[in-house]
């Protein structure tokens, strides 16, 4: 549970206060960490991970970290834990995190693909296409 962790918690906000816009939500188990609208952190038992890219990974690598082990059978490559010379600098811990919270851009507006609304069909949550009913002027009203 989440609370288990708080005193590290708190500690990692104290290091990242710098960040204006930081927030810290409490999910699954740990917390998540947001900069300007952007996911970038994990905090779980006991450990920092921030979001690589793979201009920054190799940061992390050379450092000695690994990405994060959600479970045994379950590893999230796209974040590492920070290395603890970092933790403890809150100046370069900072630094690492404006990386972490810019390395996602935002994705443009997907557009329907040509023909996707074709009239007279209605979607279903599972894919298939079914005719709508005809107006009541076709039904010989």
């Amino acid at each position: 549970m989440a609370t288990q962790h708080d005193g590290f918690k708190d500690f990692v906000l104290d290091q990242l206060a710098d960040l204006r816009g930081l927030t810290c939500r409490a999910m699954f188990g740990g917390y998540g960490l947001r900069y300007r609208e952007t996911f970038f952190g994990i905090i779980h038992k006991g450990r920092l991970y921030f979001k690589v890219t793979p201009e920054t990974v190799e940061s992390y690598r050379a450092m000695g970290t690994k990405p994060f082990r959600v479970t045994s059978r379950m590893t999230l490559k796209t974040y590492y834990e920070v290395p603890a010379d970092i933790l403890e600098d809150a100046t370069l811990l900072v630094e690492w995190a404006e990386t972490a919270g810019s390395t996602q851009r935002p994705k443009p507006a997907r557009r329907r693909a040509a023909g996707a609304g074709i009239r007279g069909y209605r979607r279903r949550s599972c894919g298939a296409a079914r005719l709508r009913a005809p107006p009541d002027r076709w039904r010989g009203a």
